[in-house]
């Protein structure tokens, strides 16, 4: 499992949370129990497994919702 950060551009509302958790749920390979999203700071908190899906996917799942990705932290853990 890899462990990323996606700082996202400013959150305005605690529903935009919901979407965003929403649309990373449906990204296979993440691991649905890690996923944080932290309104106060922008970001997204999740592991997910590099063998079945990539930060881009994850990146682009996010985007599709209608949240800009402006950068993206992976460590292996």
């Amino acid at each position: 499992m890899e462990k990323a950060v996606l700082q996202l551009e400013a959150l305005s509302c605690p529903s935009c949370m919901q979407k965003i958790e929403a649309a990373v749920k449906s990204v296979n390979g993440v691991d649905k129990n890690s996923i944080k999203v932290l309104f106060n700071s922008s970001k997204v908190k999740i592991d997910f497994d590099a063998a079945v899906t990539s930060i881009e996917d994850i990146q682009q799942a996010i985007e599709n919702v209608g949240y800009p990705v402006l950068k993206t932290k992976v460590k292996a853990s």
